[in-house]
This record gives C-alpha cells, structure tokens and sequence, in this order.
C-alpha cells in the first residue's frame, strides 16, 4: 500500500489504534506478495498454484486468531467464529483470485479487511462480555474473477443457489482442466454447503474514480448496474488464407471483429449509461495461413437503466442477423449470466451511513459497476456493500492503487457495520 499520491485526503484519522492499523498493513503485503508479478500487481488465478498458496496463508491467519476454517463443496473458504452455538452468520469477505497480471486490492482487501474486522470484534465482546445475536464468518469465494473458469462470481452463485454444484464443477478452463480437478488436490473442496447466512457485508475497492474525484472515503453501495453476459461462437468455414478467393471465403475472425466494433459503437450510442467490452476471444484454428472456422468470444453490457440495457440487446440481436449475411458465417448467443438493477436493502445503506457518520468518514451513496459476490447475497439475506476509492480509477491492472488511510478509514467502518449486524442490527433473515 501507499499513502502517496496526488488526491487530498478529506477524511479524518482513521479510527484505529496503531498497533491494528500497523498489523493490517503488514498483513496486507505478506498476502500482496503470493503471485506477484515484476510491476507490482498479483496473477493468482483460481486453483493455480498462487492461489492455493495464498489459500493456506489465509487459513492459518484465521486459525491463529482462533477461527475454525471450513470449505464447502465449491471450494468457499470460510473462517468461523461461533459464539452463539446454533445461531446463523454474519458472513463477510469478498475473494482473493484474480485476473492476469492484475492488482493487489481488487477483492483481496475485503477478505483481509473482514479478518481484520471480525478479530477486533471478538476482542472487544470479549471484554465487555456482551452475547451477540448471530456468529461470524469470513468468507473467501471461489472464483470470483472468472478469468480461469467462467463465469465469475462462481463460488457465491453455488452458495447462494443460483448455480447447480454439479455445472460449477465440470467447468473446464482452457487446457480442459475442470473446476473438480483443479480443486481435489487441493484439499479445498468439502462436503457441506457453508454456514448459514443471516446478514451479508463486503468491502470494496471501487474500481473507478468518482469517490476520489468528490474526495469521499465511503461509497454506500444502493445498487449494481443491470449486465447481459454472453458467450457468442462465430461458425465459419476454414480454408487457404492465401489461395481462397475472398468472395468464397466464411471468415469467422472477420465476423467475430465485426462484432467487437459494434459493442463499441452501441456503448457509444448510450454514453455514460451503457459499457461494453469483449474480454476474451478464442480463435481456431488459430493459424497464420488459414481462414478462421470458428471464434468464441465473451460479450459483455452493464448498464445503469434497465430500459437502455433491453434496447441494447435488441439492436445486438438485430445486428448478428447483419453480420451474419455481411460475413457469410453463423453466431450463436447464449446469455450465459445476467442481472438487474436489484437495489441493497436500504436498512443496510442507513446501518452503513450511521457508522460512517459517527466515525467521521465523508461518505455518499454510489451505485457499482462491476460485479462482486454481494450481488448475489443480496439476494437471499440483507447485505451492506462498501467501497473505498481507487487511485485513478485504475483497476484489473498492476497499477491498482488504493491510500492507506483510504484502506484503514474502510476497515474501521467495516468493522462497525459488522459489530451492529452481529448484534441483530438488520433483523435475523436467514437463508
């Protein structure tokens, strides 16, 4: 971490004693450096070797501090603190995989953060002798980045049923290596389901720039931007990248790039409402003298108006039909994940500005862009998202970058959050 760079803090001193903001930091680059790559940022893809590493760091940083650690059948990692047997968890991390040559806080920091937080707690109810109404759980999800096996957000869709176990598991990555095999060797796949959740929190890196750019510390996460992800395959027909007239050719790569110039041109069409990209292409038979024959790309919109976001995919829809004839190939979509602008519980949004204000933290309500585990536990129990700024926006680059007092100021209002949702701070939901 840094505390240098050109944005002016407007937050006060962080909440901490020195001695915790000191451990959290040094805790912070031990993790920083499994997977670390020569320009300061992290590969620690899922179930590769820098993430099991990390994994077993984690665990023993959990069961020094007197968690039991637990994995469930998608491979979760969960730290657990029960100090009302029998009673659900407040469940509160975010996931420590990353994307290739990416950076050190996108996830990371909220699975620290929620250590970090859920220790601190232990402590004091220690000291005051109060009995909570729920337990405590930190949570490392599987596969939250996508980037190895898709989709994202893989071990909270499982935990949270919106994924069948048995479709997660036989996902296969590029060299046809399935989520079971990759996991079995590990020791990280388990036999239950994880505890059972009352209340969700998770911390944030922001990932883009608004919150530096106002010089507020806290995002009050109130809602996701609605996406359609899709898995599109461009049939075409191999043939003589020389020898075959180009009248006669079916090229897929063309068909594919075609395709990629309009994502472009309709995010331009919504400016500041529609985003889009194509992250991944897969091109066969991916030689220097041959026509393509088939491409697979991902195709990804986000958007912050549902209405927008449908007229989107109507005008994709229509343009396919375009390049089809234009190119002479076949696509086939397939909507592979997709969600809505489904909003926080305001109950949580209101628990998440209460602490921040008592603390002293400029905060503002901010809606996310890019997805996180909390999507989907909103869903099935009341959740509080936070954020915390990124330097420059950047992020999923080496460059990722976030202050510490930034960091700190996070951990203390997480920490916070959590204390009133184990107390019952949001009611006893359950899933």
């Amino acid at each position: 971490m840094t505390t240098q760079d050109a944005r002016p803090s407007n937050a006060p001193g962080h909440g901490l004693d020195a001695g915790r903001a000191e451990a959290f930091l040094a805790d912070f680059a031990t993790m920083s450096a499994f997977g670390a790559t020569g320009n300061g940022g992290v590969d620690r893809q899922a179930a590769t070797p820098a993430d099991i590493e990390q994994r077993r760091w984690l665990q023993s940083l959990l069961e020094q501090h007197g968690l039991r650690v637990e994995y469930d059948r998608i491979g979760n990692q969960f730290g657990l603190l029960e100090l009302v047997p029998g009673a659900p968890y407040v469940v509160v991390g975010s996931h420590m995989d990353s994307q290739p040559t990416a950076g050190r806080y996108d996830g990371a920091y909220g699975v620290l953060a929620a250590t970090h937080a859920i220790v601190r707690i232990a402590e004091e109810l220690r000291e005051t002798g109060e009995l909570p109404q729920h337990n405590l759980a930190v949570v490392n999800w599987f596969n939250e980045e996508g980037s190895r096996f898709v989709p994202s957000m893989m071990g909270s869709s499982v935990y949270t049923g919106l994924m069948p176990l048995e479709a997660a598991l036989a996902v296969t990555d590029h060299d046809g290596v399935s989520v079971q095999q990759a996991l079995e060797p590990t020791g990280f796949l388990g036999d239950g389901d994880g505890p059972v959740a009352a209340c969700c929190a998770e911390i944030h890196i922001e990932q883009g720039r608004l919150l530096e750019d106002s010089g507020t510390t806290i995002g009050l996460v109130t809602a996701s931007w609605a996406a359609s992800k899709y898995v599109v395959t461009v049939e075409g027909e191999q043939s003589h990248s020389g020898a075959t007239v180009m009248p006669d050719r079916r090229d897929a790569l063309l068909g594919a790039s075609m395709l990629v110039v309009f994502a472009r041109e309709l995010a331009d069409r919504f400016p500041g409402v529609l985003h889009t990209a194509v992250g991944q292409l897969d091109v066969y038979p991916n030689s220097p003298v041959v026509v393509a024959s088939r491409v697979r790309l991902l195709l990804d919109l986000r958007c912050a108006d549902e209405a927008v976001l449908a007229e989107a995919n109507e005008l994709l829809a229509a343009e396919i039909a375009r390049i089809e004839e234009r190119a002479s190939v076949r696509l086939e979509l397939e909507r592979s994940h997709e969600w809505g602008i489904n909003p926080y519980q305001p109950e949580g949004v209101a628990l998440a500005r209460s602490i921040a204000e008592q603390l002293g933290y400029p905060h503002d309500e901010i809606l996310t862009v890019a997805g996180h585990d909390s999507i989907n536990m909103k869903e099935i129990v009341p959740t509080v998202m936070l954020f915390v700024p990124s330097i420059q926006g950047i992020s999923h680059n080496e460059g990722e970058e976030t202050r510490d007092d930034d960091a700190l100021a996070g951990l203390d209002v997480l920490t916070g959050v959590v204390r009133q949702l184990a107390m019952g701070g949001l009611g006893a939901s359950t899933r």
